[in-house]
C-alpha cells in the first residue's frame, strides 16, 4: 500500500495575518501555509489562471480608471490653483500623467483589495513633488504601535526570497512628519477582522475560481497525457521483468498519448484468447455532462462573488430574456457601475484629496466613465422617428449644420475683412457661408483693388453684430470711477444687479435734497448722464481667459467683441442672443444662441467681466462704503443662485462640460 498515491483535495483561500517573532511586520499569507506571507502573489496566481476571473479583474478595473480624470467644478477657485493642478495631472512623476498612475492603481484595487503610493517629497518638503504607485504585492505592514497605528511599511522585491531581496523599511505617510523623502501610502476598503491589511471584494468565491483553474489544468494534461488514468491496461500472460515493463510502457505511452494522439484506438494480436490484454475504463460515462454542469456552477459563484450581474458586461457569452445585448449591458453597467465600480472611485479620490490639500490645489476633480458600446434602435426605428442629425449625434459625428461652419471658419479662404465679417474670393465661399449664417445670396464689394464677395444678399443682413456694438455698446465717460472688476459668478439671467445695487444707496444715504437714485439709462444714446444724483452703473465687457492655451485662430465674433473694446448692459447682452450676431454657433448649427451664457460659441476661450462704476452723489451728507454696498448687493442676489446655468456666465465654453457643445468631441 506504500506505493498508493494520496491526493489531498482540501484546501483554504482565506488569508491569514498573523505576527512572527523576530520580525519586525505582519505576514500576510494563506490558512493552509503553502502560500506563507505571499497571500498577494497567491491572488496574482490565481489571476492568472482563472480566465473567469481575470475577464471580471480586467474589466472592471477599466471602469474604475476611467477613459480619463478631469478637473469639475471651477467656481470660486484661484486660478494659480487650477493651473498647478492640470500640471500635477499632467505629470504625476517624470513618466507617467496622473491618469496613468490611477490605471495601475485601480488595477491593484479590483485584484488585491488595496493599493499603494509611493510619496515623493520636494527638498523643502513643503510640496508633494511626485507619486509612484507600488505593487501591493511589494509591501507587508509593519507591526502597529501602541494606539494601533502603522507608522512605516516594508517593501521587498520578492516576498519568497527575502535573503536575496531584503525587505527595507519606508514611512507611512504624514503630512506632519516630511523627514522622510519617500513616504508610503496604503489603503483600501474596509476588510472585517483585518486590522492591517485589507483583502479583495470577491475573496469568498475564490474557492471557485481555484476549481476553475484545477479544471483547465485538468483539461490540458486530458490532452497531453491521452489516457489519463482514464483507462487501465492488464496483461494476462505472465509478469515480465522490470526491463520488459519498462519497454511495454514506453512503447503504449509513444504511441496513444499526448494531444496529437488522442482518440486513437487499441489494436492488440494473440494466438490466445485467454491471454489478450484486457482494457478496463476507470471514468464515468457521463463525464462531460458533469464538467458542463461544474462550469455552470463555477461560473454563476465566480459572477456572484465579483456582484456582476451580467456576464455580458464583462465580456461572458450570456443568453437570457433581454431583447438584445444593448439593453443587457445598459442596464447591468449601470447597477454595476453604482454598486461596485464608485465606491473604488470615490476611495481613490478622497486619497487625492489628501495629496492636493498639501499642495495648496484643492479642486474637486471626477473620473470620466466608460460607456458601453451599444445599440439603442434598430435601423427601422431610426428611419422613421430620428433625424439625421440625431442620428449623427447618436453614433457620435457633429451634426451637418455644425460640421458645415467650422469648415468654412478654418478652410475657407477669405481675403479680409469688411465691417467685421469676411470676404471671399469667390461666389461659391459665399454661398456657402450665407447657409451658415441664416440667409441667401451674396453681394459684392470692392477691395484692395478687386471684386470681392459677402454673405447674404445685403449688406446689413451680414453684419449683424458690427450694427449691435455699434447700437448698443457704450464708452464710460471719464467721470466714473471703476470700483470693481469681477468675474460673473451666481448672477442669474433675470436679477437686475444696478438696480439694487442703486436702490440699496438710496436706502443707505441720507439725501438733503429730494432726488433720488435710479438705474441708469444707456449713456451712449442718451449722450450724457441724464441726472447728477446718478450713483452706480453695472457694465459688462468681453474678456479673455488667459490661462487657457490659445491654438488656431480666433473667431471674428471674438476678434470684434475685443476690438470695439465697449461695455454693455445685461439686458443688451441677453437681447443679442435673439439676433444672427455669431450664426451657425448655435445648437445644432443655429444662427442664435444665448451669447449671454456661451460666449462665442463651443471651444470659445472668452467670459464676462463684470465692472461697477461709480460717480458722486449730490447732496449726500455722508460717504458710504463702496465694497460694504457692493458686498451687501451681492448677498441679495443669491436668491437667484439656484439655477445652474448662472455659473455658465463666469466660465468660458472652453472650461465648460463637453467644451461648450451639446456633445463629446
Amino acid at each position: 500500500m506504500d506505493k498508493i498515491i494520496s491526493v489531498d483535495l482540501s484546501t483554504s483561500t482565506a488569508p491569514l495575518v498573523q505576527e512572527v517573532r523576530g520580525k519586525d511586520y505582519i505576514e500576510y499569507g494563506d490558512a493552509n501555509g503553502e502560500w506563507r506571507n505571499l497571500y498577494p502573489q497567491f491572488l496574482i496566481d490565481l489571476y492568472y489562471s482563472s480566465s473567469i476571473t481575470a475577464a471580471i479583474v480586467n474589466a472592471t478595473a477599466e471602469m474604475i480608471a476611467g477613459e480619463d480624470i478631469v478637473i469639475t467644478d471651477e467656481d470660486d477657485r484661484d486660478e494659480e490653483a487650477r493651473v498647478k493642478l492640470q500640471n500635477f495631472m499632467n505629470n504625476a512623476n517624470s513618466n507617467e500623467t496622473l491618469h496613468e498612475v490611477l490605471k495601475k492603481v485601480a488595477f491593484d484595487f479590483k485584484l488585491q483589495g488595496a493599493f499603494a503610493l509611493n510619496i515623493v517629497w520636494s527638498k523643502d518638503r513643503t510640496q508633494i513633488a511626485e507619486i509612484y504607485h507600488i505593487p501591493v504585492e511589494k509591501i507587508r505592514c509593519e507591526r502597529p504601535d501602541e494606539f494601533g497605528k502603522t507608522r512605516a511599511y516594508y517593501v521587498s522585491g520578492d516576498w519568497a526570497n527575502t535573503r536575496t531581496n531584503k525587505p527595507y523599511r519606508v514611512p507611512a505617510f504624514n503630512v506632519n512628519d516630511r523627514t522622510s523623502p519617500n513616504q508610503i501610502l496604503y489603503t483600501g476598503l474596509y476588510s472585517p477582522n483585518m486590522n492591517s491589511y485589507y483583502t479583495a471584494d470577491y475573496i469568498s468565491c475564490n474557492n471557485w475560481s481555484l476549481i476553475d483553474s484545477k479544471v483547465s489544468e485538468f483539461h490540458l494534461n486530458n490532452i497531453s497525457n491521452g489516457f489519463t488514468g482514464s483507462f487501465m491496461i492488464s496483461f494476462a500472460n505472465g509478469i515480465p521483468t522490470a526491463e520488459e515493463r519498462n519497454q511495454i510502457e514506453r512503447s503504449l505511452e509513444s504511441k496513444f498519448t499526448s494531444e496529437k494522439n488522442a482518440g486513437k484506438f487499441v489494436l492488440t494480436f494473440s494466438d490466445d484468447k485467454t491471454r489478450v490484454p484486457e482494457i478496463t475504463s476507470i471514468s464515468p460515462s457521463d463525464l462531460d455532462k458533469q464538467y458542463i454542469a461544474l462550469q455552470e456552477l463555477l461560473t454563476s459563484n465566480i459572477l456572484a462573488g465579483h456582484r456582476v450581474t451580467s456576464k455580458t458586461l464583462m465580456g461572458l457569452d450570456s443568453a437570457n430574456g433581454f431583447s438584445s445585448n444593448a439593453d443587457e449591458l445598459l442596464n447591468a453597467s449601470n447597477f454595476y457601475l453604482n454598486t461596485v465600480v464608485m465606491p473604488f472611485q470615490v476611495q481613490i479620490l478622497k486619497v487625492l484629496h489628501k495629496i492636493f490639500q498639501v499642495n495648496n490645489m484643492d479642486m474637486p476633480v471626477q473620473f470620466v466613465q466608460l460607456k458601453p458600446i451599444t445599440i439603442q434602435f434598430d435601423s427601422k426605428t431610426i428611419r422613421e422617428v430620428m433625424t439625421q442629425d440625431e442620428i449623427r449625434e447618436e453614433i457620435g459625428l457633429p451634426p451637418l449644420n455644425e460640421e458645415e461652419s467650422v469648415e468654412i471658419k478654418e478652410e475657407f479662404a477669405k481675403v479680409g475683412m469688411i465691417d467685421g465679417k469676411p470676404v471671399f474670393d469667390t461666389i461659391e465661399e459665399a454661398l456657402a457661408s450665407a447657409k451658415t449664417l441664416g440667409c441667401e445670396g451674396y453681394h459684392e464689394h470692392e477691395y484692395e483693388g478687386k471684386t470681392v464677395y459677402m454673405a447674404c444678399e445685403g449688406h446689413t443682413e451680414a453684419t449683424e453684430l458690427s450694427q449691435f456694438i455699434e447700437e448698443f455698446g457704450e464708452d464710460m465717460p471719464e467721470d466714473w470711477e471703476l470700483v470693481e472688476e469681477e468675474v460673473v459668478d451666481g448672477e442669474h439671467q433675470d436679477f437686475n444687479f444696478e438696480q439694487v445695487l442703486n436702490e440699496v444707496a438710496n436706502e443707505k444715504l441720507e439725501l438733503a435734497s429730494t432726488g433720488t437714485a435710479r438705474p441708469n439709462a444707456r449713456s451712449s444714446q442718451d449722450g450724457t448722464n441724464k441726472s447728477d444724483n446718478e450713483f452706480y452703473k453695472v457694465r459688462y465687457v468681453y474678456t479673455q481667459d488667459n490661462f487657457l492655451s490659445q491654438t488656431g485662430g480666433t473667431r471674428d465674433f471674438c476678434k470684434l467683441m475685443e476690438s470695439s473694446k465697449k461695455i454693455y448692459r445685461k439686458e443688451d447682452i441677453i437681447q443679442m442672443g435673439s439676433k444672427a450676431v455669431n450664426p451657425g454657433w448655435g445648437a445644432r448649427g443655429a444662427a442664435t444662441y444665448s451669447i449671454w451664457l456661451y460666449k462665442g460659441g463651443g471651444n470659445c476661450h472668452h467670459f464676462w467681466l463684470r465692472q461697477i462704476y461709480k460717480t458722486s452723489l449730490r447732496g449726500a451728507k455722508s460717504n458710504i462704503s463702496s465694497k460694504q454696498l457692493i458686498g451687501y448687493t451681492k448677498a441679495k442676489s443669491e436668491g437667484f443662485t439656484a439655477e445652474k446655468n448662472d455659473n455658465l456666465v463666469a466660465r468660458p465654453p472652453k472650461r465648460m462640460k463637453n467644451n461648450g457643445f451639446l456633445e463629446p468631441r
